[in-house]
């Protein structure tokens, strides 16, 4: 991690140095500007110092031209106000014995803060002190520019996602850091989760509140190339001095534009990051789904008063997903989950018809899909959960529609299945697939199919046989056909496997609880 910058040196920390004190220093004019930035430290005893400033200089002298010209000493103070000076020191002594009010009235009506210095002090060591600290902190800003750069060139070069960039930003930073479109939506976050919920709990108001300003640590940076902008990157709350957050948010800035150009991806792709994770935290239930209702709300799904349909595809792309969503006008969030299976998320008026909705997305997915089944393409699967009307019962919705997708993709080919699969359209393979993590389910199938499952030939010759018998109905012909043998060697297939598991499959309550371990038994192993 980089150490932040030490803050500008404003009038008041120079006053409060130690050797600046030896010399008891008494403000005397523009006390309410003491919190100017001081640029450099200038001696000078020229009557037109003015001329020689370029603005943010704490001006030491001890007005020796100045005495005993009232206009004079006026005009100095007003030409240190337009070369805008930090702020004028006097060192009270022969010139000056006490502090000249003409001096300090015309510092208080420009707002020049005017320091007068009761005792002896050599301007050398001050002019040493403040020097070295804004030397040692230009030196320090070229080395957090530079390590920060070097950083995030490697993460690029090294091929790591947005996700590890960010959260090096944040290692810089020490506060929550948010990507978003040119809409505020939230693209991706980084930070600590607490920080960052308490940024998103309102994201929308407050981003467009402090989106004309940089106050209250609030520093942003545009995201763009080639003359467009498609998004921003903000510090939320940073606690340096604005010109460090200014240097790392534009140092971010750029690494991040690089990495979309070198991966050569759109900056959907970036939301599509976004919404994969939210729905893959939804879907694993490891964050509880009120802590993750700020990342949908900025992510600008519609949370307030809508009602949730929880949809998993199989064989369908993302993109192609999204395009129906929006062809359709119909708000929701896509992701990819594993193995083939895509989440959706819709998110529906209150008065809207959820079911008929639903169908409208799976019927209009098939079309663009080509209807599934010319040129020997696999069928899109759409599984949905009932839809809910509370947020917090979305994690359960996606978890059952991830289930029914899966009871559809272990099902036997040719089914006849509606256009939305729920679970009660996978009838007992659907039941048990959601109860395959049961203790109690998983003992059942091993003590019902332990016979078959301890022998070295199960997998490869009895259990295949047993699979297609009962997925038949029993139909004796139809196994034998489709493993390719003689009705007498499937005879004495079945008589070995009714041997090893003690069962008779002519006794209907045995066959069935037979097939129920089965069906549990490739629950667990898919």
């Amino acid at each position: 991690m980089t150490t932040a910058l030490e803050p500008a040196l404003s009038v008041r920390q120079v006053l409060a140095l130690e050797r600046v004190l030896a010399g008891e220093p008494e403000v005397v004019a523009g006390a309410g500007q003491l919190d100017r930035p001081v640029r450099w430290v200038h001696v000078a005893e020229a009557a037109d110092v003015g001329v020689m400033l370029s603005g943010g200089e704490m001006v030491l002298t001890t007005g020796v031209l100045l005495a005993g010209d009232p206009e004079a000493q006026a005009e100095y103070i007003r030409s240190l106000h337009r070369a805008e000076a930090a702020a004028v020191v006097l060192g009270l002594g022969r010139a000056f014995p006490t502090p000249p009010e003409v001096m300090c009235r015309a510092a208080e009506r420009c707002g020049l803060p005017m320091v007068v210095l009761h005792r002896p002090f050599p301007f050398a060591e001050l002019t040493e002190e403040v020097q070295s600290r804004l030397v040692r902190r230009k030196f320090a800003a070229v080395s957090l520019s530079e390590s920060v750069r070097t950083a995030l060139t490697g993460l690029i070069t090294a091929g790591a996602p947005l996700q590890r960039m960010l959260d090096e930003i944040t290692s810089h930073s020490a506060c929550p850091v948010v990507v978003t479109n040119l809409a505020h939506r939230v693209l991706a976050t980084a930070g600590e989760r607490s920080a960052v919920d308490d940024v998103l709990r309102d994201w929308e108001r407050i981003a467009r509140q402090a989106g004309g300003s940089e106050g209250d640590g609030w520093v942003r940076a545009e995201l763009g190339g080639r003359g467009e902008r498609w998004g921003r990157i903000v510090l939320c709350g940073y606690r340096g001095d604005a010109a460090t957050g200014r240097l790392l948010a534009d140092r971010a800035a750029e690494a991040l534009v690089l990495h979309r150009m070198l991966g050569g991806t759109a900056h959907s792709s970036w939301e599509e990051q976004s919404a994969q994770s939210l729905l893959t935290d939804l879907v694993s239930g490891v964050v509880p789904a009120r802590q993750l209702l700020p990342r949908a709300r900025a992510a600008g799904l519609p949370v307030n008063r809508r009602t949730f349909v929880p949809l998993v595809v199989r064989d369908g792309e993302a993109a192609q997903l999204d395009r129906v969503l929006r062809l359709l006008g119909l708000p929701g969030l896509v992701a990819e989950l594993a193995d083939g299976a895509t989440a959706v998320l819709l998110s529906l008026a209150r008065d809207q018809d959820a079911e008929a909705l639903a169908v409208r997305f799976a019927t209009r997915l098939r079309m663009e899909s080509g209807g599934g089944t010319a040129d020997g393409c696999k069928a899109v699967v759409v599984a949905a959960a009932d839809a809910r009307t509370g947020w917090d019962d979305v994690p359960s919705g996606l978890r059952e529609a991830q289930h029914v997708a899966d009871a559809v993709a272990e099902s036997p080919a040719g089914l006849d299945l509606p256009v939305v699969v729920r679970l009660r359209d996978v009838h007992l393979r659907g039941l048990v697939r959601l109860l395959r993590d049961d203790p109690h389910v998983q003992s059942f199938a091993e003590r019902e199919l332990d016979g078959l499952l301890c022998g070295a030939d199960a997998e490869s010759e009895l259990l295949p046989v047993l699979r297609t018998y009962l997925a038949s109905g029993r139909n004796k012909s139809r196994t034998a056909q489709l493993h390719h043998v003689s009705r007498p060697a499937l005879y004495r297939r079945l008589e070995a496997i009714e041997a090893r598991l003690g069962v008779d499959l002519d006794d209907f309550e045995q066959a069935a609880s037979v097939h129920i371990a089965l069906l549990a038994h490739d629950a667990q192993q898919g």
